[in-house]
């Protein structure tokens, strides 16, 4: 094997996904500092190609990957009767991973002092003055990186000990009609016209593309993840008995599983190695949104290096991981009923403050009167109980494909 060499750069980030290429994409935006992207080279280890959804208002850069929006959100209660929302100034976004890669990659080329590496990372380690990552490159070359900060986006092997865990785990097909059955202009965020588990719940997820063909998923949060039969199956009912659209093509599927729980995911893995993504927290833990966050907290990271300040945040502050303890605990033990929780937040809460609330960028003031269109009695019940549950450690899910 040829010998170690070694490298230097600014910051250094780990891993290809939706973090590791948001938090390069806003580096890059500092040409006083040089960063190194490492991803995996082709092979098992990189992963398929996959959606990611978020909202935002007005242009936040990342337009040029953004393939799809929509204005108008509907969410479908077990009764069958549809709420139809107006998000503005919010439009729900569409970026595949493909697109954004792309992206990304071009600015990486453009950018004085950035740059791509395709290997795989073997270790990460404090150094004396920041840290040290050795990769193998295609071929069997070793190479050392060495950075004063480092930002890690792989899989956790194991999920911290938690409270509660659920897992929202999806199917979705990429379906084509013969003939035009899918408004354009409207987003189905939550439909549960499908039947509901034993325990958890389940909804299905429209995103239209054009009248005739759209992202269709089928979603659970509960504790266990099914089979692809049984995903397949509930996708052909959904599809036949409750959209209703007849002869279809599947085109392409995507499947995923994203973690929903009250862990406390660790934010550094040495003085100057931190994780981010999923890894680092940045789910947010009764909904599974990722991807916005991500975006908030890449911007954050960036500012804070380029200021000097040192400090690097947190994907969500200390009150919305508490209230979403509540909320994963009640909804596990099944005192609230999913569907309706849901579909009661978008009846009664402005579209625009609920999407703020799912994202944690709401005020106190603003949660507070959110919290009283809760069933208060049993989450009052739940926040007692919360306290005093202990945290136990379990296996870590696999992630990965569609992330909200």
């Amino acid at each position: 094997m040829t010998p170690d060499r070694a490298e230097t750069s600014d910051v250094l980030v780990v891993g290809g996904g939706a973090a590791g290429l948001s938090l390069a994409h806003r580096l890059t935006e500092n040409p006083a500092a040089t960063v190194t992207l490492v991803e995996p080279p082709d092979g098992p280890l990189r992963p398929a190609e996959r959606t990611w959804c978020y909202w935002a208002a007005g242009t936040d850069g990342l337009e040029e990957a953004v393939s799809a929006s929509w204005s108008v959100l509907r969410v479908h209660g077990t009764d069958g009767r549809p709420l139809t929302v107006g998000p503005a100034p919010f439009t729900y976004r569409m970026v595949r991973s493909t697109d954004f890669e792309r992206m990304v990659h071009g600015r990486l080329a453009r950018a004085d002092g950035a740059r791509l590496l395709r290997a795989t990372v073997e270790s990460v380690c404090d150094v004396p003055g920041g840290a040290a990552v050795r990769c193998a490159l295609p071929g069997g070359r070793s190479l050392t990186l060495h950075a004063r900060k480092v930002f890690d986006s792989r899989p956790l092997p194991g999920l911290p000990p938690a409270r509660t865990r659920l897992l929202q785990h999806f199917r979705g097909w990429f379906v084509r009609t013969t003939t035009d059955r899918f408004d354009p202009t409207v987003a189905d965020l939550m439909d549960f016209r499908v039947p509901q588990p034993a325990q958890g719940l389940a909804f299905g997820y429209v995103l239209p593309l054009t009248p005739d063909r759209a992202l269709v998923e089928y979603t659970e949060f509960s504790r266990d993840v099914l089979t692809t039969e049984a995903y397949e199956a509930a996708l052909g009912r959904y599809c036949r008995d409750v959209l209703g659209l007849g002869e279809l093509t599947v085109e392409r599927t995507e499947q995923g599983v994203i973690p929903m729980t009250d862990a406390r995911f660790p934010r550094r893995a040495g003085s100057a190695v931190y994780r981010i993504g999923t890894a680092g927290g940045a789910t947010r833990p009764a909904t599974g949104y990722t991807f916005a966050a991500v975006q908030r907290h890449a911007r954050a990271i960036a500012a804070a290096l380029r200021d000097g300040h040192g400090g690097i945040p947190a994907p969500y502050g200390r009150r919305a991981l508490a209230m979403d303890a509540i909320l994963l605990r009640a909804l596990d033990t099944g005192r609230i009923d999913g569907p309706d929780f849901f579909t009661g937040l978008f009846r009664d809460v402005p579209a625009e403050r609920l999407l703020r609330f799912l994202d944690g960028t709401t005020s106190l003031r603003e949660e507070w009167g959110i919290g009283l269109r809760t069933p208060v009695r049993p989450m009052l019940r739940t926040a007692a109980e919360v306290p005093f549950l202990p945290r136990r450690s379990r296996p870590a899910a696999r992630t990965g494909g569609s992330n909200r």
